[in-house]
C-alpha cells in the first residue's frame, strides 16, 4: 500500500517523458501547416503589399520609383471614363460566359452520371478543351467568328437569322458574346467533371427511396441531386467568379490588333486589359498598380457576395 501511494500517474520516466512530449504535439500541427504560410507569404502576401506601395508613387515600370503621389493614382483610375468602360465589360462578358458555363455543366455531368458503354471515355472527351492552349483557341474562334468567311456569320445567314455579315469585334454586344463562347467552350468541361464528382457521392439509397415514391428523373434531380451537390455548386460560383474577373487572354488574343485596347472603342476591354496596357505597355506601373488593387477589391467584394447569397439559399 505504501508503495502504491508513493507512486502518483505522471510522475515515472513515462510521465515525465509524455509530459515533455506535450509541446511537440501541440507544435507539430503548426509545422505540417507552416509550408503555405510561408508560400503564401512570399509569393501571396509580399507582392499584394508591395503593389499597394508602388500605387503609392509615380511609378515608371523601366526607371523604377519617383516621387510620392499617395493616392493620386486611386483618384485618377475613379475620374478614368476607361475605368467604368473596362469594369462594365468585365461584368458583362463574366455574366454572359459564367452563369451558362455552370448550367451547362451540371446538365453535361447529370448526363454523365449514368451507365454509360465507354463511360472513361466519355468523360476524357469533355476535358479535351482543357488539353489545347488558349492561343489556338482563341485562333480558331477568331476564324469562326470573323466577318468575311466566318462560319458563324454563314450559319446564321443560312438561317435567317442576318441579312448581312456581323462584325463580331466592332460592337460591344457581339464581342461580349463572342468571347463568352470562348470562355464556355474552354470551362464547361472541367466544371463539369467536378459536378460530376459530387453526384458520384451522394448516396444511392437516396434515389432508390425517390423512385419508390415515384419521383422522375426530373424531379430527383431537383429535390435529391442538386441539394446534395450545393456545397460542390457554392465552390464553382466563387472559383468561378475569380477567374471570370480576371479575364485576360480570351479577349486579348480575340483583339486582331493586339494592343491590349480591346477595340477601336475599348468595346472589349477588360479590366486585366487596362492592367496590363498601362503596366506593360505604358510602362506606368504606380497606374497599373492601383488598377490591380482596385480588381482585387472589386473581386473579394463579388466572390463574398456570390457565397453569402448561395449560403442563404442553402439555409432557406
Amino acid at each position: 500500500m505504501a508503495l502504491q501511494a508513493r507512486i502518483r500517474p505522471g510522475t515515472g520516466r513515462s510521465g515525465r517523458r509524455a509530459g515533455r512530449l506535450r509541446p511537440e504535439r501541440h507544435l507539430l500541427p503548426y509545422l505540417f501547416i507552416a509550408p503555405f504560410f510561408v508560400v503564401f507569404g512570399i509569393f501571396g502576401l509580399y507582392p499584394l503589399l508591395q503593389t499597394f506601395w508602388v500605387s503609392l508613387h509615380d511609378w515608371d515600370r523601366l526607371a523604377g520609383p519617383g516621387r510620392w503621389t499617395g493616392l493620386d493614382n486611386f483618384t485618377r483610375l475613379l475620374g478614368d471614363s476607361d475605368f467604368y468602360t473596362a469594369t462594365y465589360n468585365t461584368f458583362s462578358i463574366f455574366v454572359l460566359s459564367t452563369a451558362p458555363q455552370l448550367v451547362a455543366a451540371i446538365a453535361l455531368a447529370w448526363l454523365l452520371d449514368r451507365k454509360l458503354r465507354a463511360s472513361s471515355v466519355w468523360r476524357a472527351l469533355v476535358l479535351v478543351p482543357q488539353y489545347v492552349s488558349v492561343v489556338a483557341v482563341a485562333l480558331v474562334f477568331s476564324q469562326l467568328f470573323g466577318r468575311d468567311f466566318g462560319i458563324v456569320n454563314w450559319a446564321l445567314e443560312g438561317l435567317g437569322i442576318i441579312s448581312s455579315p456581323v462584325d463580331w469585334t466592332a460592337d460591344t454586344w457581339s464581342s461580349h458574346l463572342a468571347i463568352s463562347f470562348m470562355v464556355m467552350w474552354r470551362w464547361t468541361g472541367y466544371n463539369a467533371l467536378i459536378y460530376l464528382a459530387a453526384m458520384q457521392a451522394v448516396p444511392r439509397e437516396l434515389y432508390e427511396s425517390a423512385q419508390i415514391d415515384g419521383a422522375g428523373r426530373l424531379r430527383t434531380f431537383l429535390k435529391v441531386t442538386l441539394p446534395a451537390i450545393r456545397p460542390t455548386v457554392v465552390f464553382t460560383v466563387v472559383i468561378s467568379t475569380i477567374g471570370g474577373l480576371q479575364l485576360f487572354a480570351e479577349p486579348f488574343l480575340f483583339d486582331q490588333q493586339g494592343n491590349a485596347e480591346g477595340g477601336a472603342e475599348h468595346q472589349f476591354q477588360t479590366l486585366t486589359l487596362m492592367l496590363y496596357k498601362y503596366g506593360f505597355i505604358n510602362n506606368d506601373a504606380g497606374y497599373a498598380s492601383a488598377i490591380s488593387w482596385v480588381l482585387f477589391l472589386v473581386i473579394a467584394v463579388v466572390a463574398a457576395i456570390n457565397f453569402l447569397l448561395v449560403r442563404r439559399s442553402d439555409r432557406g
